[in-house]
């Protein structure tokens, strides 16, 4: 069931377009995340969704209803804004109180309700502390619990997570996904992190210049991209110019040849379409008894050693690649060594080449 619909959603500030025909269906229950570089108008969508912007045209309708001009404060909906906006004067117990009292619930209710979330945020001893004393970390479960104190029908998240380090962001990603399935509540979020919507969402909207370029979920975006865009924005990639005739047949930029398995996602012309392949797809070998035309002979030019896992850099004929290995399946991977690289055929994408604007 789909409860958020915008059609033709479009904000102009004079002359620019922050916001450009955007269409979106957000299904009922489902964690969004709208991800894009600063700048592509996700946080305007956001603020239009919230009633804090209103659209220069286009419709905003919930459960049917349209708000396209309904006062943020009549639309029912939480929001936790990158800052928190938290009030340092009160208590932790007082914050999450606060949308309460503005809807003069009765005490006894806002006392049961404020306890109820405190045990959710798992902070119930912390009731009677200033928000000035409290973590980065507990200070944003707090916003949370004052954003979904009175049971709103959407959450809206700002990038609540940017102000955290870089553990503790992993940490609250993992925790705000775990309550937000606990609740079911729909949940719009704001990033421009690909790793914490790839996290964390059941669908991600990547953004471009005020417009949508693809909605999926995380794992067909990451596989199937539209565009050399959303190729370069979601995860690490090799994206490399090349020629294509129509055929399972493209060349490299070195001149190389070599054969792709899935009918090309663009249908330009030759110099319009990108060869994408995943870091993780690229096979390394030391030696081959006959390279075949997936196969390129290269020279390992950098290593990027993160413990666990390794990313090489080869030199190719005309171009470089990047892969991703272990220790474990190349143990004595050194920088000069010669490599031979497997691009696996079905593992090669045709896509869209980015266009000028």
């Amino acid at each position: 069931m789909t409860h958020l619909t915008l059609q033709a959603v479009t904000k102009r500030f004079h002359t620019a377009f922050a916001v450009d025909h955007v269409d979106l269906a957000v299904p009922d229950g489902k964690l969004v995340c709208f991800l894009g570089p600063s700048g592509c108008g996700k946080t305007t969508l956001l603020r239009i969704i919230a009633g804090l912007e209103t659209p220069s045209s286009g419709a905003v309708a919930f459960a049917g209803r349209d708000l396209t001009h309904v006062p943020a404060n009549q639309r029912d909906f939480g929001m936790v804004f990158q800052s928190l906006a938290l009030f340092p004067h009160m208590t932790v117990a007082q914050n999450v109180a606060y949308p309460l009292r503005l809807r003069r619930v009765e005490r006894s209710a806002q006392a049961r309700r404020v306890a109820e979330l405190l045990e959710l945020i798992q902070l119930p001893h912390m009731a009677d502390r200033p928000v000035s004393q409290l973590s980065g970390g507990q200070r944003q479960r707090v916003a949370i619990a004052r954003a979904i104190a009175s049971s709103p029908k959407l959450l809206l998240l700002d990038e609540p997570l940017s102000a955290l380090d870089a553990k503790l962001r992993e940490a609250m990603q993992v925790e705000i996904r775990l309550l937000q399935q606990r609740l079911g509540i729909t949940t719009i979020m704001v990033t421009h992190d690909q790793r914490e919507a790839m996290t964390m969402a059941d669908e991600i909207v990547v953004m471009e210049k005020g417009r949508i370029a693809q909605v999926g979920k995380p794992l067909d975006i990451y596989r199937n991209p539209v565009s050399e865009f959303v190729a370069d924005f979601i995860g690490l990639g090799n994206i490399l110019p090349v020629t294509h005739d129509g055929g399972d047949r493209i060349g490299l930029p070195g001149g190389q040849q070599i054969i792709v398995d899935a009918a090309p996602r663009a249908n330009g012309a030759a110099g319009e379409v990108r060869l994408l392949i995943r870091p993780e797809d690229v096979s390394m070998r030391a030696a081959v008894a006959s390279p075949g035309p997936n196969v390129l002979a290269g020279k390992v030019t950098f290593i990027r050693d993160v413990g666990a896992s390794l990313e090489a850099t080869i030199d190719c004929a005309g171009f470089t690649l990047t892969a991703a290995t272990t220790p474990r399946e190349t143990p004595d991977l050194q920088v000069g060594m010669p490599i031979f690289a497997e691009l696996p055929p079905h593992a090669c994408k045709l896509i869209a080449a980015r266009t000028a604007h």
